[in-house]
Order: structure tokens, then C-alpha cells, then sequence
């Protein structure tokens, strides 16, 4: 595969020929890839097998003690997913500074994919009270997972002119929310139905979780065929140094570059606020839901795939919206929906489920909008040539400050003692990120960066 020629300075990406609608179909892919990883590993399967592997180990003190350290085995996966988020805390910003660097992304893309899912694949073999072994696959899979993200979203400047890239950073994230919800699908019938495949539910549990790898790795293969490498912008370039060496001179020149796109910050800012709302209502809706609505699990896995095939329309509906008022307006059109849906939730029934569907219905339209456009917004605001260092850093404003939410819907809950109010206090994440946002001047922004503003913003 011949690497492409450099994107023209503001990413002005000529219109789509052949050869680009070919490459876009490799950026759709990969989202379509690695959201089984969130899905049907993060989200559904993993937390509660891995406890249940930590309490098999558990001693008569119902402890267990990894590295000598005690620990419940209620605690484990909480401390396990909140080290992997650390450790991308730290790799993430290199991993963009070294794929910007070497001009490598194709490389970078396929090797963080591959460890990722041979460790997603090999999450089989955790039985028994191999709780360590869970562990560490995950923390490995989940950091690969969060730098391929990096090195992924790194190429929508080359892959769409300001005015496209709206429509095509939903369609990504739509078929992302599809290629999930089908696997998904297709691990819950199987778990669902493993007694009648002679199968223990451990062993269900388990080919659900290899089954992701499997998914991840077999259509990465289409992405990295179909994308194209593209020379590194000479003058985004910090000269000297090898790969890794030159990537960290690279990080601490572009951190120091920083300062001068105060308003590139800004947004980020107003992100880190409302996107933080939205992560805690997806990772605290089933707990309100069975502690506060007293919902069967049966509800709320269901409700989780609802969510998936929803938010695939919603990617696509608000990318044509943001086509017509533009995608600052959209978004934040978006948070008033979110602010409406806490402001439901408070008032939904216990035991209603059909009210709690069609909150989920609600929820997985402006999820998926919500964070496409978010994610193309921004990359009007990166300057040329540091794509993947600059989105390095929205992912890390996206995974590491993610306690914010869920340590104000604790606190909340302490103190009144009650579920309801602790949702409705997720409303601040959302007023004071809109807020910022409205304020921002989104083309004075773009123009500062070094970039062409789109015609509708």
C-alpha cells in the first residue's frame, strides 16, 4: 500500500473521488471493530464475571490479596479499570506525539489493534480463580484499545474538508453503535441459551469475551488494507531524536505550544464538563435503575442494547441536522435533551419499564451525535500536522477526569440518601459545559488553529 501525499494545509480535503471514498470505508470500519470492545467487554460481561472469578479466589475472610494488598472481591474490577485509565493517562499523549511524528499510522493502528485483541482473545482462559490473569489482559486490551482510538480519529482531518466532516465522523460513530449492538445481540442469545448448548455459564461468559477479540482483530484487517499513511508536516515536526525519544520532545513542544490555542483549551474544557455527564448517566443508569426503579436485569441488558441501536440513528439524524444549523448548535441542542432526560428520570415510576425504554430511546439518539460531532468539532481546532497528539489529549479528557461524575452522583446519594436526587445532580455537568460552549467563538477558534472554517457552524 503507497502512502498518500500530505493533506493540503487547513485540511482542505479535495471532494470525495474513488480512492478517498475507498479509504473513508477503512475509517468506518474500524469504528464498526473496536466497539464490541466497549460494548460487549466493558460494558456488559466483564465486571461481573471477573468478580465472580475474585470471590472463587477469595480467602475464608472472603478477601483477596493481589500484589499482598487485601482487597474485596467487589472492589477488584472498579481498581483494575480505574489503573488501566491511569496508565492511559500517561501513554496516550506519546502514542499521538510518536504516530504524528513517524507519519506511521497504519502501523501504529494495526500493532495497538493486534496485542489488544490477542489480549481480548485470550480473556477465554480466565477461569477458575485466575483473577490476576483477568486483570492484567485487561488492563493491557483496554490501554491498546485507548491508543489505536488516538491513532484512529487522528486521520478524519485528511479524510473530510471542513464541511464534510460532520456527516462523515457520524457515519463513523454509527456504524460503530451497529457493529456493536449486533455482536451484543449475538452474545446475549448465546448467554441466554447456554444450558441448552450443553454449556456452563462461565463458558458462555468467556466465548463472549474472546468473541470481541475475534471481531476486533478480523475487521481491523479491512481498516488498515483501506487507510492510507500520510507524510508527517514538516513544520509540525520537532527535529532529532528516534521514534520514541523524538515523541517525547515532540509531546513537551506541543504542550508548550498549547498555551498559544487558548480557545482549542476552551473547548476542551466545555467538553471534559458535559461529556463527563454523559459517561456517568451510561455508567450509573442500570444502577438507578435496579436500586431505584427496581427493574429486572432482564430490563436493563436489554435496555443496554436498545441504547446501541438507537444511538446508530441518532449519529446519523443529528449528522444531517448539523448539515442544516451546523454542529456547535446541534451539540448543544443536544444538551438540553440530556438535561431533559435527567429531569425525566427523576420522575420515572419504579417498575415503569416501558418508561424507562423510552428514556433509553431519548438517550441513545443524542448519545451518539452527541459525541461525533463533538469529536468533529474538535478536529477543526487541532493545527495542522498534530492531529493525533491533539486528540491524545481529548481522549484524555474524555478517560481521565471520568471520577468527576460518578464521585458527584456518590456524594449526592450520601448525603440525601437518595437515588433520584443523586441523577438529577448530573444536570450541572451539562448547564455548565453548554454554557461554555455557547460562549465559545467556534470560527475565531478554527481560524486560530491554522484551519478553514466550514460554512455552517
Amino acid at each position: 500500500m503507497t502512502d498518500a501525499p500530505p493533506a493540503p494545509t487547513g485540511s482542505a480535503v479535495p471532494r470525495a473521488d474513488r480512492a478517498l471514498r475507498r479509504e473513508r470505508g477503512g475509517w468506518y470500519s474500524y469504528d464498526w471493530a473496536m466497539s464490541v470492545f466497549n460494548t460487549s467487554v466493558t460494558t456488559v460481561f466483564l465486571a461481573p464475571y471477573l468478580t465472580s472469578i475474585a470471590e472463587a479466589a477469595a480467602d475464608a475472610d472472603g478477601r483477596i490479596h493481589p500484589l499482598g494488598i487485601s482487597v474485596p472481591p467487589g472492589s477488584w474490577f472498579g481498581y483494575v479499570l480505574s489503573l488501566s485509565v491511569v496508565l492511559q493517562v500517561l501513554v496516550l499523549p506519546i502514542t499521538g506525539a510518536i504516530a504524528d511524528r513517524s507519519g506511521h499510522k497504519r502501523q501504529l493502528l494495526a500493532g495497538f489493534a493486534t496485542v489488544g485483541s490477542v489480549a481480548t482473545m485470550a480473556m477465554f482462559f480466565v477461569a477458575g480463580e485466575r483473577y490476576l490473569l483477568g486483570a492484567a489482559l485487561f488492563v493491557v486490551a483496554n490501554l491498546c484499545f485507548g491508543a489505536a482510538t488516538v491513532v484512529y480519529y487522528s486521520w478524519l482531518p485528511d479524510l473530510a474538508g471542513p464541511d464534510e466532516r460532520d456527516a462523515v465522523s457520524s457515519r463513523g460513530w454509527a456504524f460503530g453503535y451497529l457493529g456493536g449492538a449486533l455482536l451484543l445481540a449475538a452474545n446475549l442469545a448465546l448467554f441466554t441459551q447456554y444450558e441448552s448448548l450443553g454449556l456452563t455459564e462461565g463458558e458462555a461468559v468467556r466465548i463472549c469475551l474472546a468473541s470481541a477479540g475475534i471481531w476486533w482483530a478480523g475487521f481491523t484487517v479491512v481498516s488498515v488494507s483501506l487507510l492510507r499513511n500520510r507524510p508527517p508536516r514538516e513544520s509540525a515536526v520537532v527535529p532529532g531524536g528516534g521514534a520514541l525519544s523524538g515523541g517525547f520532545r515532540q509531546l513537551a513542544a506541543t504542550l508548550r505550544d498549547m498555551r498559544r490555542y487558548r480557545l482549542t483549551l476552551w473547548f476542551l474544557g466545555a467538553y471534559l464538563l458535559f461529556n463527563d455527564g454523559v459517561q456517568t448517566i451510561i455508567g450509573v443508569s442500570a444502577q438507578y435503575g435496579a436500586e431505584e426503579l427496581e427493574l429486572s436485569q432482564t430490563t436493563l441488558v436489554s435496555t443496554i442494547l436498545l441504547v446501541q441501536v438507537v444511538a446508530f440513528f441518532g449519529a446519523m439524524g443529528m449528522g444531517r441536522i448539523a448539515a442544516v444549523i451546523g454542529a456547535k448548535r446541534t451539540v448543544l441542542g443536544g444538551l438540553v435533551v440530556w438535561t431533559g432526560v435527567l429531569v425525566a428520570a427523576y420522575f420515572v415510576q419504579a417498575g415503569a419499564a416501558v418508561q424507562f425504554y423510552l428514556l433509553a430511546v431519548v438517550i441513545g439518539f443524542v448519545l451518539g451525535g452527541t459525541q461525533a460531532l463533538s469529536r468533529s468539532l474538535f478536529s477543526q481546532l487541532i493545527p495542522p500536522g498534530k492531529e493525533a497528539e491533539y486528540f491524545g489529549f481529548y481522549e484524555l479528557s474524555d478517560r481521565g477526569t471520568s471520577w468527576l461524575g460518578p464521585f458527584l452522583f456518590a456524594l449526592t446519594y450520601q448525603l440525601t440518601d437518595s437515588y433520584r436526587y443523586a441523577i438529577f445532580s448530573l444536570v450541572l455537568f451539562f448547564v455548565l459545559g453548554g454554557f461554555l460552549l455557547a460562549r465559545l467563538d467556534m470560527r475565531r477558534a478554527i481560524v486560530e488553529a491554522g484551519n478553514t472554517p466550514p460554512e455552517r457552524l
